[in-house]
């Protein structure tokens, strides 16, 4: 490719509402332009790297024996309301009726057609199991979308299926897929982890993502540094304390606190360590009735966790202020167990406390010296928290560090959830009629561009892996509108390269050597050759590699091979 054939729009600065690095680099390098919130054409630029991302998901996905078609974007409302997602799935489903006043939605993912082909074309055993999988555009009307193509209403998704004819056989397939993935993001060249994760609004039992490590990451990842334990931290288990609760020491007593009404000021008002406090946060049982819930007053509730445990609505419904004083008799920022008869659930780390403080149930009192069984009864005890740096490892293996991670990949179990809902069933090999077991596999294509942007990205600009740079290597020759020999030597290596297979682009516009090098450096191809005169004159070029490498001399009969050698490495 010849720059001057080619398409080309930087930009020096980025548009005033771009937030994040990868959305600022991504519309300064002339890769995508935004349509609408959410909504971006890709460029020329932006196109060529999402084609290779899409290329190496097909290759492996091939190799793992799945099954490429293409689902439409628009799919029936019938198929939504009967898997029951119709009125679940929320706003976030762009809903429409067509002319004849028929209800449909613009796809967000694809169980629900997926589940339709196979329960009219998957009908004995013999035909399983099955994986399909595609590469398709789809749309999730996000309330605010933000962080350009990371957090976009409009995106590329791979998502995969496949069915089964029982448990052990989704469960071998998951493996596949998991160690297909692993292959995928190794050979994007980003840094990742496979977190064990929650289902979510997908459903199922068993869930793995796969994060691309970035500080700006929106996820939250716990993981052992001395084992292979990693885990989103909404799942992560806070491990009980190892020991045993220390009998009371203080009598219980009630200290007036005018105006204090969280940890932070309870603290600072007693001069004590947040660690000797209570948190108490209400929420609703399935009833409706509040539930009590105690953490330790440097922890944070985890919602996840929370709203998992039998009896509690979900999702996790806070109580309104106006049920909370009619149950406690006092504000938020006053509560705790003393007095209290509903359900009570405190946190691992609680059940190990003693002579703590905690609310008064009397606005603007707390109490100090509060013990478990002698000041109020024992209450159930669960892991209740968010995992923080320093916790024991749940495998044993040491202790935690938490680093931040863009989602990019998700592969779920979804067991019968959607093949019950949608009757997806085949006869076994005794003629009965069985429901398929099913899994899930999704790869966000287009927000890898983004997130490896995230973490691969200097004040020049981007700095790409090869395997997804638009070009691998840009040829700059310097003087080509005056000097014969350099446009000669330059049009040269460029097809040299080509011919050996490197993906490269002939800056051929005849801009100044800063203009350029800036605009490459900021586009971020990994490899650049330099052509001048007083290179030639000596029989080399100069070649710059962009993730940092010093400018290096290469005679001109070895630049070839020694480019093809850098691109390997």
């Amino acid at each position: 490719m010849r720059a001057s054939q080619f398409f080309i729009s930087t930009l020096k600065e980025a548009p005033s509402d771009a937030e994040v690095a990868s959305q600022k680099l991504m519309l300064r390098a002339g890769l995508i332009r935004k349509a609408a919130a959410g909504i971006y054409s890709w460029m020329p630029l932006g196109l060529r790297s999402l084609r290779k991302v899409e290329g190496i998901v097909r290759e492996e996905m091939n190799h793992a024996g799945a099954i490429e078609l293409l689902m439409p974007a628009v799919q029936p409302a019938e198929l939504w309301q009967e898997s029951g997602r119709w009125e679940f799935y929320g706003p976030e489903l762009l809903r429409f009726k067509d002319r004849h006043e028929r209800d449909f939605v613009i796809g967000p993912t694809h169980e629900e057609v997926i589940g339709d082909i196979a329960r009219r074309e998957l009908r004995s055993y013999r035909q399983l199991p099955k994986h399909f999988f595609q590469i398709q555009t789809k749309f999730r009307d996000e309330i605010r979308p933000r962080f350009g193509v990371m957090r976009g209403r409009e995106f590329v998704m791979k998502d995969g299926y496949s069915f089964h004819a029982d448990y052990p056989d989704l469960e071998r397939e998951y493996s596949n897929m998991h160690a297909t993935y692993t292959r995928i993001f190794s050979r994007l060249g980003l840094e990742f982890r496979a977190v064990a994760a929650d289902t979510g609004s997908i459903g199922g039992s068993g869930s793995h993502e796969f994060h691309v490590i970035a500080a700006t990451g929106e996820d939250a990842i716990a993981y052992c540094p001395d084992s292979d334990f990693a885990a989103n931290v909404e799942l992560a288990e806070a491990v009980a304390p190892s020991v045993e609760r220390p009998s009371p020491g203080a009598g219980l007593v009630k200290i007036h606190t005018p105006g204090v009404r969280t940890i932070d000021q309870l603290a600072t008002f007693l001069g004590i360590p947040v660690q000797t406090t209570v948190k108490a946060i209400v929420v609703e049982a399935e009833d409706g009735a509040p539930v009590l819930m105690m953490v330790r007053g440097d922890h944070e509730l985890n919602e996840i966790k929370a709203q998992n445990l039998e009896g509690i609505r979900s999702p996790l419904t806070f109580a309104a202020p106006s049920a909370i004083q009619a149950a406690f008799g006092a504000e938020p920022g006053s509560l705790g167990p003393v007095g209290f008869s509903g359900r009570v659930v405190m946190d691992r780390s609680v059940a190990a406390m003693a002579d703590f403080v905690i609310g008064a149930n009397e606005t603007d009192y707390h109490l100090t010296g509060a013990n478990i069984g002698r000041d109020f009864a024992q209450p159930e005890t669960a892991d209740l928290r968010n995992v923080i740096e320093g916790d024991p490892s749940p495998d044993g293996g040491g202790t935690l560090k938490i680093c931040r991670g863009i989602e990019v990949g998700h592969i779920f179990q979804l067991r019968t959830k959607y093949s019950e809902a949608l009757g997806c069933r085949f006869l076994d090999e005794n003629g009965r009629e069985q429901v398929m077991e099913m899994g899930c596999y999704g790869i966000g294509v287009s927000r890898i561009l983004g997130a490896a942007i995230e973490q691969n990205w200097d004040e020049r600009g981007i700095v790409w892996p090869d395997a997804i740079a638009p070009f691998e290597a840009v040829i700059c020759p310097v003087g080509w509108a005056k000097s014969e020999a350099v446009r000669e030597r330059a049009r040269s290596i460029y097809e040299s390269l080509m011919a050996v297979g490197v993906d490269v682009i002939l800056d051929d516009r005849g801009e100044r050597p800063g203009v350029m090098f800036a605009d490459w450096e900021l586009i971020g191809v990994p490899h650049r050759i330099t052509v001048g005169d007083r290179g030639l004159a000596d029989g080399v070029v100069e070649y710059n590699a962009r993730a940092g490498g010093d400018v290096e001399r290469i005679p001109v009969d070895e630049v070839v091979e020694g480019v093809q050698q850098r691109i390997r490495s």
